[in-house]
């Protein structure tokens, strides 16, 4: 049985600073945008270890570091690379259709 995907339109690459972050609710769900270097990725905005919102962390390059407990995660792939976290944090694929931003979910 295959899984359906559905697109879902996040913003437009614009509203997202250049080496940084947006928060985007969409539907049940609490995202956070980055840009860097141009470059765009969305992960949960939820830190997995605590209260932290990742759109008001501290990013440096490819990682995020939440600004709660200063856990730190690569956008690129949601691996841990500083504790106190442990767990993953749940990445998206980006789609820039034109000059908006979507995921699949």
């Amino acid at each position: 049985m295959s899984e359906t995907r559905t697109r879902i339109r996040l913003c437009a690459t614009r509203d997202v600073d250049w080496n940084g972050a947006l928060k985007v609710e969409t539907g049940d769900l609490t995202l956070a945008v980055f840009n860097v270097e141009g470059a765009f990725y969305v992960t949960d905005d939820a830190c997995t270890h605590g209260p932290g919102s990742l759109s008001e962390g501290y990013l440096d390059g490819h990682v995020i570091e939440c600004d709660f407990h200063n856990g730190a995660f690569d956008l690129r792939t949601g691996a841990v690379v500083a504790p106190p976290c442990m767990i993953p944090l749940r990445t998206y694929k980006v789609i820039v259709e034109g000059d908006d931003l979507l995921i699949e979910a």
